[in-house]
């Protein structure tokens, strides 16, 4: 990963702080090795610790806003893994003990998008003249979150409420919060014709370059989930929440269904299959004129992962 900027690298340093000091697992042996749906749930009072790398595959689409210039994004999943300059990483973890949750998501990637995938838009009426044709669009972003979640009630299959550490089929709710810190840099590639200002740009040959520099900001979120199992090693969960509130951005929302199965228990860890569909979305801004920049953008698309839980 490239160097970003500081606040991201604390933010992704105290993440891991916090899930480390928050558990110590458990090594005892869950169930015999390669069997599934023998895990035994954790105690109440033990905390449970799982991590989970993904692959997060979005369609993008949306503005970008860079010195007031303004393009349009319209890419699939299959364009971004072409576009990719960078190896990306995605990762969740989670440290649970009883109704208490402790989270942390990253998800960092680098793209170098040319061709359909941008459009011209429009240039700010400050600047004047014309927008060049759009020749691409290199863009790095890094979205690291922080937060808590506390079941406020569960129940059997059977409509009877059950404790936190029950086996069998169940359905909980969750409720949750958090920050989810944003880090992009952005750099739109214009073609110079007549008419196009380019007194703020950095012109190279036919070529006309508006970088954003760094740009970050932190939106508090709030939310929910509810968590069902199916049976036992079989779960299906769906989240939702909202942040921003003019605090960060002016609003943004995620939403997540997710259905995992255990396939493996060996020396008492167990191992998940994931696969799921994730759409987050942002609208955040700042400066006007030639200083604006403004992320207005919806990813979404199919994720798959691998659960280890212990």
């Amino acid at each position: 990963m490239s160097l970003i900027a500081r606040p991201l690298l604390g933010l992704f340093v105290a993440g891991l702080a916090m899930l480390s000091a928050a558990g110590s697992a458990t090594s005892a042996d869950l169930g015999a090795p390669g069997t599934v749906g023998a895990a035994a749930v954790a105690p109440a009072n033990q905390w449970q610790l799982s991590f989970t790398p993904y692959a997060w595959a979005p369609f993008l689409d949306g503005d970008v806003t860079v010195k007031g210039r303004t393009v349009g994004i319209d890419i699939n999943p299959i364009q971004l893994l072409e576009d990719l300059e960078r190896v990306p990483w995605m990762s969740y973890a989670e440290a649970r003990k009883g109704p208490l949750a402790l989270y942390n998501d990253i998800f960092y990637a680098n793209l170098g998008v040319t061709g359909s995938g941008v459009r011209s838009r429009r240039v700010a009426p400050q600047i004047g003249g014309t927008l060049g044709a759009s020749l691409g669009l290199d863009f790095e972003e890094a979205v690291i979150e922080l937060g808590g979640a506390y079941e406020i009630a569960r129940w059997s299959s059977a409509g009877s409420l059950q404790s936190p550490s029950a086996t069998g089929s169940y359905t909980a709710i969750d409720v949750l919060g958090g920050a989810r810190y944003w880090y992009q840099q952005m750099d739109i590639n214009l073609a110079v014709t007549a008419g196009v200002v380019v007194g703020d740009l950095v012109v190279s040959g036919n070529r006309a370059m508006a970088r954003s520099g760094s740009v970050d900001w932190v939106d508090p979120v709030v939310g929910g989930r509810i968590r069902h199992q199916l049976a036992p090693g079989q779960e299906l969960m769906l989240r939702g929440d909202v942040g921003g509130f003019g605090a960060g951005s002016e609003f943004s929302w995620n939403a997540l269904a997710a259905y995992s199965w255990d396939f493996a228990v060996r020396d008492g860890v167990t191992y998940s299959g994931v696969l799921g569909y994730r759409a987050l979305y942002v609208d955040y801004e700042q400066g006007s004129g030639r200083n604006k920049y403004e992320y207005d953008m919806l990813q979404h698309g199919p994720l798959t992962g691998l659960t280890i839980r212990f």
